[in-house]
């Protein structure tokens, strides 16, 4: 079991971890709270799993605008930077390294949670998905297209999540540009429909990704910040594919070569693209030869398969989801080979600690 090439350890461009396993951002919905901030049990959670070469937060909000669901914590208030100063200072305490993944859903959101008004996304593109509100599951509507300035309100915003995310004491921020969400929907034709420098040409629609690392740039190590692209996504999360979708992904991870990121954060399709020649089918096998700096890739690896895209060459970390839900020892799991315990999948997304932190770990069985 030892030999297996993700309990290797990785040093590159200032990341130091102890293993090549990390654990994928993922919505929890446990901050029920006036203040919508992390807590002492999402601490908990977070240090259960802190054997993880590498922990990424679940999606934290950049300010209110940027709000898409219920339960999400926020990074936009001093309340909020002290609810996840108790997450990072936990997960150091365990030796571990964590990243915010920091969030902003657009269209993805509903007038529910801003007050009446539309949520703010690059076109009026009703993206047509089920968002969870206080009074339970709501359908999209049309958003409000942005002005020029709110783009660059929203660019601001991402740079002050950096701020405060480091603030927080967190070793670095992911910017989550991925699942149909704001960044994206300003790279697919199908929710952006501007004209103006936002909006046709792919490197007008790629603008505002590289606006906000500029700007972060100013203000803190871009070592230290981190990209997630899902460029395969299609039909689902209101975003379709299309006849420039991989020239617009090879520009943007082309670009970002040169950025000297942490990592780049890739997903491989979440649907069957093959025989669709607008999609990349193989996601970590297309970019490896245009991206030397690392590649995190995601979805449903196990063990053996993470193992086999890390001997190929094609990435250099693999992220793991729902696992990490239900395993907080996940890393000594695959260790051992001991069973997995299962996910209850009806608390995904339900306040407390049951389906939360209270999963059990090989030494508590």
């Amino acid at each position: 079991m030892e030999n297996s090439v993700i309990f290797n350890s990785y040093h590159k461009n200032g990341l130091q971890l102890r293993n090549r396993i990390v654990m994928a951002p993922m919505t929890r919905s446990r901050s029920d709270n006036p203040e919508n901030k992390a807590t002492a049990l999402t601490a908990l959670y977070y240090k259960q799993r802190a054997s993880a070469g590498l922990i990424i937060t679940e999606g934290t909000f950049i300010s209110p605008e940027a709000v898409g669901v219920i339960h999400v914590p926020g990074i936009y208030t001093q309340e909020q930077i002290a609810g996840w100063k108790l997450n990072t200072e936990a997960v150091h305490a365990e030796n571990g390294v964590i990243f915010a993944q920091l969030w902003h859903t657009g269209a993805y959101s509903h007038p529910d949670l801003h007050q009446g008004k539309k949520p703010l996304a690059p076109s009026d593109v009703n993206p047509e998905q089920q968002v969870f509100t206080a009074t339970g599951f709501k359908l999209t509507v049309a958003p409000q297209p942005m002005t020029v300035a709110d783009i660059k309100r929203t660019v601001n915003d991402f740079k002050q999540g950096a701020l405060h995310a480091f603030e927080a004491g967190f070793d670095g921020v992911e910017l989550h540009a991925a699942n149909g969400y704001l960044l994206q929907q300003f790279f697919s034709k199908n929710s952006n429909l501007r004209n103006d420098e936002y909006g046709g040409s792919i490197e007008n629609r790629a603008r505002i990704l590289f606006e906000i690392l500029d700007a972060i740039k100013e203000v803190a190590d871009i070592r230290k910040v981190a990209v997630r692209l899902n460029p395969s996504l299609n039909g689902i999360m209101g975003i379709l594919v299309d006849d420039e979708t991989i020239a617009l992904y090879n520009y943007l991870v082309n670009r970002l070569q040169d950025y000297d990121l942490a990592y780049l954060h890739l997903i491989e399709p979440f649907t069957d693209v093959s025989g669709n020649p607008n999609a990349i089918q193989e996601v970590a096998k297309h970019f490896r030869p245009l991206y030397t700096g690392t590649i995190i890739i995601n979805r449903g690896f196990n063990k053996d398969t993470a193992d086999k895209v890390l001997s190929d060459g094609d990435a250099d970390l693999v992220s793991f989801g729902v696992p990490f839900i239900a395993n907080p020892d996940l890393v000594e799991r695959y260790r051992t080979g001991a069973a997995l315990n299962v996910p209850d999948q009806n608390t995904f997304y339900t306040p407390g600690e049951k389906g939360y932190t209270d999963y059990k770990t090989i030494d508590q069985q």
